[in-house]
């Protein structure tokens, strides 16, 4: 997303990647797009096959005590999401990004970065055989929770807020026709479960398990049934099956850094912050982040001025600690956390019956889950 709108304004840029071209296309992640994103994919020029086939949902289901419970956003916000997977965003942007001046490296290693606080910090990397050095006026680390640029900052100038979970989600991607239109949340006894998809022909499937689950002893039926028990509702609403071609254990967690800019590096996406993705705002909140720094690094070629880089570790954080919030709230509201009792479970009983009740309590919910304004103009 960076590399394309610098590209847009004239801004030459590198963008390194350790794995295959393939890797990154294939990897199936996060899938659910707010409308910001949307409009930032439109408007940067990769938005034609998005619109043509991403999945427009109106609002999601909320369900517990075996009823399923509609929060209709459009009607509560006049806005909707874009269910599309993260992999075929990808696909747009580097599609696009092959075409410049500039396309990316893949499979480069042994990349470091060093002199981020000078005028012209630099990264270093092997590609194909041959140690190559870029001279930069700005570093980009775009490079994930597991990448070197936020280990790069001084431990002294970054302060790490921090919350592990005590469960994980097993997820599954199914060869099955969506058996409803828009996404299903569930709170059961047993724990929480999602209904999603990815295409009209693929269903996406989580469950809550333990952080330490071991996928082997999760046999295709195992997970079937325990789907359907968590899923089943009084209106005779079922999941569609079909054969599992992908499945495994996510951790759960929560993870901010604060400053996301030193010297002349700037975090981005989860280099800087880990949302757990019960609010689906990972790929969300990376995204606003590029527009952020995109418009900021525009303004400075364009003005000389440095006041928007100055300002966009607080410009963003703002908007990431209102995400943490409402992933917090979504994950605690939906899931059995152990050690509870009947009290704790009885509470959230009673919040969702809330939320799906009161006009407020939706309105609060659909806000949030569509993307909170940003006041950032698309640097295009």
């Amino acid at each position: 997303m960076l590399g394309r709108l610098l590209e847009i304004n004239g801004i030459d840029s590198v963008i390194l990647e350790n794995h295959s071209k393939d890797y990154v296309i294939d990897r199936v992640r996060a899938g659910v797009l707010e409308q910001g994103t949307v409009d930032l994919m439109i408007a940067s020029g990769v938005g034609e096959r998005l619109q043509r086939e991403g999945l427009r949902h109106d609002g999601v289901w909320l369900a517990f005590n075996g009823d399923r419970h509609h929060i209709n956003f459009r009607d509560l916000t006049g806005q909707s999401i874009v269910v599309y997977g993260q992999n075929e965003v990808l696909k747009d942007y580097i599609a696009a990004c092959e075409s410049s001046s500039h396309p990316p490296y893949f499979e480069v290693s042994d990349v470091s970065v060093d002199e981020i606080q000078s005028a012209t910090p630099k990264v270093r990397f092997r590609k194909d055989g041959i140690d190559q050095e870029l001279i930069c006026d700005f570093i980009a680390g775009c490079d994930g929770f597991h990448g070197i640029c936020r280990l790069a900052v001084p431990a002294s100038h970054r302060h790490c807020y921090e919350k592990v979970y005590p469960f994980a989600w097993l997820g599954i991607l199914a060869t099955a026709a969506p058996s409803s239109e828009e996404l299903v949340y569930a709170l059961h006894d047993r724990g929480f479960a999602l209904f999603s998809m990815r295409s009209p022909q693929v269903t996406r499937l989580y469950l809550q398990c333990s952080p330490d689950e071991d996928i082997t002893q999760w046999p295709d039926h195992r997970i079937w049934k325990e789907l359907q028990t968590r899923l089943e509702t009084s209106d005779g609403w079922r999941i569609n099956q079909g054969p599992i071609f992908q499945k495994g254990v996510t951790p759960m967690r929560s993870f901010v850094v604060d400053p996301m800019r030193y010297g002349n590096l700037f975090l981005a996406g989860d280099s800087a912050h880990i949302v757990p993705p019960t609010g689906a705002k990972g790929l969300n909140l990376a995204a606003a982040d590029i527009r952020v720094l995109a418009h900021a690094i525009v303004a400075y070629y364009k003005t000389g001025k440095s006041e928007e880089l100055t300002n966009y570790s607080s410009t963003c954080l703002r908007r990431i600690w209102k995400a943490q919030r409402f992933s917090w709230w979504m994950t605690s509201m939906l899931h059995r956390f152990g050690g509870e009792n009947d009290f704790d479970y009885h509470r959230q009983i009673a919040e969702l019956d809330y939320v799906t009740s009161s006009p407020a309590g939706m309105t609060c919910l659909a806000e949030n889950y569509v993307g909170l304004p940003i006041d950032t103009p698309i640097p295009v």
